[in-house]
């Protein structure tokens, strides 16, 4: 699906079914050098219970133009004006690590547009290793390759997914390699230089949610934590044996947690 924000094209996904009248919005927000597809396993459930899922590439990811925004406040204003294009007065926000400093930045930014918020693999900060940095920047593989071996939990590495076929080393891998040049190295240098999420957790007010990897290497769960007790009435959820990667490690349990959220 296609819709024109600031007159550039901007890509989502709606799960395979149409809007119905009444219907919650949910919004899902990839992480850096990722695109919409990596909520795959997690659109289509929560389109089929009765939401209007919508999973987007923010702009010069996957099929959305770019260039690609330089921060997460120039993000989170995005998602706003990506709101107001599907004409949507409210919505509820999903973001992923990069993806979920946005939503949090959304929601305390515009608190009568945002009424539940579910940030996942974050913490509060998002420091990136100069030489990962650095490695991004020249586009070098090994860049991509570091950030799928600390992402995943050690079991995610060697199989036994509970969807048949599904490779979740090789999937996330594939997916960064899609992403064009530049674009994982403005993604992680915004997460690297963004320095307000406790402030912004302060002043969250709709229902929150944290989804958390106990086995999680980039957003140690000791830092979520932190985060989490910003916000009085948020709820979380660990997921045992579990990293960075939640959508694609352990698709089910997502599903569930978020089933009685969203």
């Amino acid at each position: 699906m296609e819709i024109k924000v600031d007159q550039k094209n901007v890509h989502y996904s709606d799960g395979g079914r149409k809007k119905r009248r009444g219907e919650a919005a949910v919004i899902l927000i990839h992480g850096a050098g990722m695109d919409r597809t990596v909520w795959q396993l997690q659109t289509r459930k929560i389109a089929f219970m009765g939401r209007q899922a919508i999973a987007v590439d923010l702009p010069g990811h996957g099929r959305s133009e770019g260039p690609p925004l330089q921060s997460i406040t120039e993000m989170s204003h995005w998602i706003i004006s990506f709101m107001d294009a599907m004409k949507l007065k409210k919505a509820r926000l999903i973001g992923h690590s990069m993806g979920a400093f946005v939503a949090l930045e959304a929601a305390a930014k515009y608190k009568t547009r945002v009424d539940r918020l579910c940030l996942m693999g974050i913490s509060s900060l998002m420091p990136v290793h100069p030489d990962l940095l650095m490695s991004a920047k020249r586009n070098k593989a090994l860049s991509r390759e570091l950030i799928v071996y600390w992402g995943l939990a050690d079991n995610s590495h060697i199989g036994g997914h509970p969807h048949p076929g599904l490779w979740v080393k090789g999937v996330n891998q594939a997916l960064l390699n899609l992403a064009a040049p530049g674009v994982l190295h403005r993604d992680l240098l915004a997460c690297n230089r963004y320095k307000d999420a406790m402030t912004s957790a302060l002043s969250i007010k709709c229902p929150s949610l944290f989804i958390l990897g106990a086995m999680d290497k980039m957003t140690p769960l000791k830092n979520a934590q932190k985060l989490k007790g910003a916000i009085p009435q948020s709820k979380s959820y660990t997921i045992t044996d579990c990293g960075h990667m939640m959508m694609t490690e352990k698709p089910i349990d997502v599903q569930k947690v978020l089933g009685s959220f969203i």
